[in-house]
């Protein structure tokens, strides 16, 4: 009876460690990693700029945009040592907010549990000249008694003359000239005036020029403060090229009971160049970029 009594008191003891054992087990606590995302401040089109994601372990992330996954970033491992990186390379589809995140799985999944990491939001910096369609634009001013300096502050009385050169995306590139423009033309927010660009040499150089004219008289822009202008250019529309040439086609005829091979030779009219219509294309001022400033005439103090 003894000897029974000591077996199960050894088997109590036994089961009584595994119990603990386990309840140890599954008490053991996952430790979230941190995940942060920056870069990406790209522009449209043409830039690949790198998203950033700095991790606190190692392990691997993948990246998203708008919550879709991005092509080519997904499970991308990050480096071995601290500071934990890894980078996402993508080519922005627009220009405008982009919302990124990231989601992160580490290499310890024992002491580490998966995280994902706060919306990075970015915004995709689109042309300075806020430019529609193909047409691209070169703009600065200079004032008529300065000798041809740039400057982008001017004083009530001044003429502001624009310097202008552009070129068309649509007909590879050209520049804009006189034989491909139809209308080149300043306008200024509440002023009646439209101030018409002229091209022609000006020292050595083709460009587009006109002349704001500023000042109190009948006519000339006053407003002080920021000068809301916008550029327009209207080109013209270029007609497709073509070609007639000769097709030679053969046809099986029948011919008194039997049939014949026929060789028969028609002119059609093939396209060399297809046509360009005519685009629109304009330039406004930007942020702090571009911006002109008229400015008040000086009073003289007696």
């Amino acid at each position: 009876m003894k000897r029974i009594m000591s077996m199960l008191a050894i088997g109590s003891l036994a089961l009584g460690s595994v119990i603990t054992f386990g309840v140890g087990s599954a008490s053991a606590a996952t430790t979230t990693p941190t995940v942060v995302l920056t870069g990406a401040s790209g522009t449209f089109p043409g830039s690949t700029p790198p998203i950033v994601a700095t991790t606190s372990v190692a392990g691997a992330v993948s990246f998203t945009l708008g919550g879709t996954a991005i092509a080519g970033c997904s499970s991308v491992a990050t480096s071995t040592v601290a500071p934990f990186i890894a980078t996402c390379t993508w080519t922005p589809a627009a220009a405008g907010p982009a919302a990124l995140g990231a989601s992160f799985v580490p290499t310890d999944t024992t002491d580490y549990a998966n995280a994902t990491a706060t919306t990075y939001n970015v915004v995709i910096a689109a042309p300075i000249q806020g430019n529609t369609g193909p047409i691209s634009f070169i703009v600065d001013t200079v004032g008529t008694a300065n000798n041809c300096g740039i400057q982008s502050q001017f004083v009530v009385g001044d003429g502001i003359v624009f310097r202008v050169a552009a070129n068309d995306a649509a007909l590879g590139g050209a520049a804009l000239t006189s034989a491909n423009v139809s209308s080149a033309t300043i306008t200024v927010n509440g002023y009646a005036t439209t101030v018409a660009l002229a091209y022609a040499n000006h020292g050595g150089a083709g460009m587009w020029t006109g002349v704001l004219q500023t000042g109190t008289a009948a006519g000339d822009y006053s407003p002080t403060g920021a000068i809301p202008y916008t550029i327009t250019m209207n080109t013209v529309a270029v007609p497709a090229v073509t070609k007639k040439v000769t097709v030679v086609t053969h046809k099986r005829v029948k011919v008194r009971g039997k049939f014949v091979t026929r060789t028969v030779r028609t002119v059609k009219t093939v396209v060399v160049t297809p046509a360009v219509a005519g685009a629109t294309g304009t330039f406004s001022p930007s942020g702090s970029l571009s911006v002109l400033t008229l400015l008040a005439a000086p009073v003289t103090l007696k």
